[in-house]
């Protein structure tokens, strides 16, 4: 199983940036994606969580401002985050309860003041 994800970079405060994660090496759909982040010298803490049952689940401080959705592909996940504050700033990872040990190589968010 391996984990891409992609989309990050470099934005203004109140900027916008949309993320994606492709997970391969997989034969069935997995019910649940998720979306993890990182900040320098801070634990991993979780973003925002899909399930194929439509449920939702946010972090309350991006609530309101980031929306997890499945892709068009198969076990592929986007995470669509508006109204970015400095504080946004970490490397995004994808998660995949199924496979618990597995992570992506992130992608670096980086919002200015």
């Amino acid at each position: 199983v391996q984990l891409v994800e992609t989309g990050g970079g470099l934005v203004q405060a109140g900027g916008s940036l949309r993320l994606s994660c492709a997970a391969s090496g997989v034969a069935y759909t997995m019910s649940t994606m998720a979306w993890y982040r990182q900040a320098p010298e801070k634990q991993r803490e979780l973003v925002a969580v899909i399930t194929n049952g439509g449920s939702l689940n946010y972090a309350d401080s991006v609530k309101g401002r980031f929306t997890i959705s499945r892709g068009d592909a198969r076990n592929t996940v986007d995470l669509q985050m508006n109204s970015l504050k400095p504080e946004d700033t970490a490397v995004y990872y994808c998660y995949v309860p199924d496979f618990p040990r597995v992570w992506g190589q992130g992608t670096q968010v980086t919002v200015s003041p």
